[in-house]
């Protein structure tokens, strides 16, 4: 692999930690003085500088060098969302994904860039601990610190793409990393992961102003994450344990209220293992500045199009200066979500409305309530139907001091306690423990009804089902059909059905470009431009 676009940074362009609190705040980031790099990380700030620089290519993926929010990528690919937007022609690379047509030239290459852009500052933090002064127990934690960001950096990588250059020193020149079979990837970082868990150097769960480090069950989280999508059989058991370790820890719980674990003030709640970090007040984030600290693009892009407010006549009537009451802001259209998907719920599964809004059922609320009116466009792909766990709210933006649409202040969810639950409930089941596996499983259904969930037997299909109704928009359907063996069978050609341009009726294909998934779909084409720059050492997905 050319590593053209990995950016290895120099004391020029060291990242400053400051903390404060709830998290955000540990990326905010302004560039240091020009010293020599030789000698300079010998202390924990220093040290700290390092490990600032190694979490920043996270918040690229939703918007660098071609737009990639991580769900909405591989959920369009499932049955949950589509693409939306304007046409297949908007976000062109998102809608091919999501026809099973991606090519080499229309790719993801700034997830690729970002991951090994990822991947070589964790490499610096892992070189620098060891180099370090510091004394073995701090040493240790940065070198797992480091060792689990790197793995979570190769698990885009790998589920993108699956065969690629895998290096854990970085290169000299030429610059050119082997490039790996899945399989050698697969347990290259799972290797990596299990040292770093029964090293036990990170702590399970981090404190309030340290939150978005790595922590146990981070990477416990990601290990699992690797052994369930390869299947591993071997591994079922050791993965498992590491799920009850996290549930025997008690650091983590579920929320009672499923709504409430996307707001804002609930970012790193007790049910977050482990969230990307945005934030709105001073973001710098701008176009053309997409790699600079701040917020996220992805409220703007899923919000609800032309979503307006206005006031009921009676009203107008009493106060001329009476403005409705809004409780989203309007966005571009992207990410509906599947009226399948929607429909798939029981009544009274509070994670329904929960994660999605429904804009018919909303607009009726919300006139009995208020009197006011709600209404919206509807763009290409419409269902009515919106990703409610990241729609922007009325000052989710506020104070970002470039672009406000890429200054939102929604921190991506990448686990959460409940998939640890769910998890633990496919893999007790798989190993042979059905008690342990009812009894993870109840509990997920109990929050989602509130303690009175109607009876259902745990089963693979039924897990399959309940990863779908948990996980909507999160990232984490298309590939659970995969794994589940079930992708063929679900992801059939035109997919489901859309709204007509009356919004009368669903009787549109949601997806007519779609063609039948296959094996074969199963990882994107490389991006074309690494090909290139590889010197012939990387050989194209067969896609």
């Amino acid at each position: 692999m050319k590593t053209l676009n990995i950016f290895k940074y120099s004391a020029i362009g060291i990242l400053l930690l400051s903390v404060t609190s709830c998290g955000d705040s540990f990326l905010e980031v302004e560039p240091s003085s020009s010293v020599p790099i030789n000698g300079y990380y010998t202390t924990k700030a220093r040290m700290d500088e390092a490990v600032t620089a190694s979490y920043d290519p996270m918040h690229w993926y939703d918007y660098f060098s071609g737009w990639c929010p991580m769900f909405l990528v591989s959920d369009s690919q499932g049955d949950d969302l589509y693409v939306g937007g304007g046409s297949t022609s908007d976000q062109a690379e998102i809608h091919l994904a999501s026809q099973y047509k991606s090519t080499s030239l229309m790719n993801f290459s700034g997830a690729w860039t970002t991951s090994y852009s990822g991947i070589n500052r964790s490499n610096l933090v892992i070189a620098d601990a060891e180099s370090s002064t510091l004394s073995d127990t701090e040493k240790a934690a940065y070198i797992a610190e480091g060792k689990t960001t790197r793995a979570f950096y190769y698990l885009m990588l790998w589920k993108y793409w699956g065969n690629i250059p895998y290096y854990d020193k970085n290169l000299a020149m030429p610059y050119i990393a082997p490039q790996k079979s899945e399989a050698d990837v697969y347990k290259l970082v799972t290797d990596d992961l299990e040292k770093v868990i029964e090293s036990k150097a990170l702590p399970m769960k981090e404190t309030a102003t340290r939150a978005g480090h790595a922590t146990q069950a981070f990477a416990e989280m990601l290990y699992a994450d690797f052994v369930m999508y390869q299947k591993d059989e071997s591994k079922y058991k050791q993965a498992l344990g590491y799920m009850e370790d996290i549930i025997n820890s008690h650091k983590y719980r579920l929320m009672d209220d499923f709504s409430s674990i996307w707001e804002q003030p609930n970012e790193w709640c007790d049910e977050s293992i482990y969230e990307i970090n945005y934030f709105a007040k001073g973001s710098t984030r701008d176009w053309g500045n997409a790699n600079a600290p701040g917020g996220t693009v992805v409220p703007a892009m899923i919000g609800v199009d032309g979503l307006t407010y206005s006031a009921s006549d009676a009203h107008k009537a009493q106060n001329p200066n009476y403005a409705a009451k809004a409780d989203f802001v309007s966005g571009w259209g992207f990410c509906d979500v599947s009226k399948e998907c929607y429909d798939a719920y029981e009544d009274n599964d509070q994670r329904r409305d929960g994660g999605i809004l429904d804009m018919e059922t909303y607009a009726v609320k919300y006139k009995a309530q208020t009197g006011d009116n709600v209404t919206y466009g509807g763009r290409y792909q419409n269902t009515g139907l919106f990703l409610r766990k990241y729609l922007g709210r009325p000052g989710g933006n506020a104070n970002a001091t470039a672009s406000s649409d890429l200054g939102w202040d929604n921190n991506q969810r990448i686990y959460r306690y409940a998939e640890t639950l769910l998890n633990a409930s496919e893999l007790a089941l798989r190993t042979g423990d059905n008690s342990k596996a009812q009894n993870y499983f109840q509990q997920v259904r109990d929050r989602a009804f509130k303690g009175n969930a109607p009876a259902k037997q745990v089963s693979l299909d039924n897990l399959l089902n309940e990863r779908r109704l948990e996980f909507v928009g999160e990232g984490k359907r298309y590939y659970d059909l995969i794994r589940f063996g079930k992708a063929a069978e679900v992801l059939k050609p035109g997919g489901g059905k859309v709204l007509n341009a009356q919004k009368t009726a669903y009787d549109k294909q949601g997806i007519p470009e779609r063609i039948q998934w296959t094996e074969s779909k199963k990882y994107l084409p490389i991006p074309q431009g690494e090909v290139d720059a590889a010197q012939g050492t990387i050989v194209q997905n067969p896609y």
